[in-house]
């Protein structure tokens, strides 16, 4: 008996499979995933429950996701805009460095009211990231140099310069820990309670900083450029079929120099608002890689921004309900980055189902030639 394995492109993907990637990929890594906690003489259930169930009923885990998701959602929607445009940007990390780096030397070296110094730390911040991604984006505009390749590298050079400033010029506070100086109050994010009308009377808001309120007003503001604006339709069209679009006058130069500013511009201010929101001073490990976890983020909600932030939410609860289940079960730190390699490894998979129709081919009689659907093919 022969048996082939047979590759159709598809011309129309099931809307089953379009809409249903999502929710089919985050399962398949947590099933996978449980596997690993099986492993580990863990029982899945009780350990999903403490990630998942406990975090989402509690005032802690919910405040902690919240705070969690700001950098995580901000981050994403750096990945998100370029890969609009059929662009990858890998340097989320490297970007929200700089920006924190550098709304860091406004809070510390600026004395103004708090009304006049977030706002300056934040455009500073906006500044460097923007700068840090405009980089890659003007070298592929430019020369078509490969931008995951150069956004990757910068993130190292950012890591290196973060190191440097932390041990030398901007290194404050007592002792030699790779640290900045304490924020002062100006320099420190409020809580939403006082800035939410009956904030008040919400006790969440008490320990949520005014963080959120910006990840909110940037998700709103991507989702209002790319669905209402006719730049938003060129980044799209551009992401399609960069070749139609050039043949329609459109400027791939623009759209690439636009989504990476924007993006990076993004990622800074997730930097700026974990440090000046939660830290409250710039440490060496301030972000676990939160630039990092961005591009699974934006590989899940990539079809709109409001996905975007309901991925950047998932995240946080596995941030926040992982270190519970570390807590209470005594299993690595890395299992919350095992299941986000699961989910990435998922995504892809299921792109290649998205794009092709896998059948498989039986030929009983022993024949060379495949066998007809009367001769039992099979397809799944």
């Amino acid at each position: 008996m022969n048996v082939e394995l047979q590759l159709d492109p598809r011309r129309t993907v099931p809307a089953w499979l379009a809409y249903g990637t999502p929710v089919l990929t985050v399962l398949a890594a947590l099933a996978v995933g449980g596997v690993a906690l099986v492993a580990l003489n863990v029982d899945p259930v009780d350990a999903y429950g403490v990630m998942f169930v406990e975090t989402l009923t509690s005032q802690f885990g919910l405040t902690e996701v919240l705070v969690r998701a700001v950098p995580l959602i901000l981050a994403g929607l750096a990945v998100y805009l370029p890969l609009k445009a059929g662009l990858f940007n890998i340097g989320a990390e490297g970007q929200l460095l700089l920006g924190a780096l550098a709304g860091t030397w406004v809070a510390v070296n600026v004395s103004l009211p708090a009304v006049a110094l977030l706002p300056l730390m934040f455009l500073a911040a906006c500044v460097a990231g923007a700068f840090w991604a405009g980089i890659p984006a003007w070298l592929r505009a430019k020369w078509d140099v490969n931008e995951i390749i150069t956004s990757l590298l910068l993130t190292f050079v950012a890591q290196e310069l973060q190191s440097y400033l932390l041990r030398g010029p901007m290194q404050g506070g007592t002792g030699n820990f790779p640290q900045s100086a304490r924020f002062s109050d100006a320099a420190t994010l409020p809580p939403l309670a006082g800035l939410v009308p009956g904030g008040e009377s919400i006790p969440l808001f008490a320990d949520v900083h005014a963080g959120l309120l910006v990840a909110v007003a940037a998700v709103v503001a991507t989702y209002v450029v790319m669905t209402k604006t006719r730049l938003g339709f060129e980044v799209t069209f551009v992401g399609s079929n960069d070749e139609a679009a050039r043949q329609a006058g459109m400027s791939r130069h623009t759209v690439y120099l636009f989504v990476f500013l924007l993006g990076g511009a993004f990622a800074a201010l997730g930097g700026i608002a974990e440090i000046a929101g939660s830290q409250g001073r710039f440490r060496a490990a301030f972000a676990p890689g939160y630039g990092f976890t961005a591009i699974p983020i934006a590989l899940l909600g990539r079809n709109s921004a409001v996905k975007v932030t309901l991925a950047g939410l998932f995240f946080a609860v596995l941030f926040v309900g992982g270190s519970s289940v570390e807590v209470a079960f005594g299993v690595p730190a890395a299992l919350v980055e095992i299941i986000q390699a699961l989910v990435i490894l998922f995504l892809i998979t299921s792109e290649f189902f998205k794009r092709y129709r896998v059948g498989i081919a039986f030929d009983r009689r022993g024949n060379d030639a495949p066998a007809d659907a009367t001769g039992g093919d099979a397809r799944w």
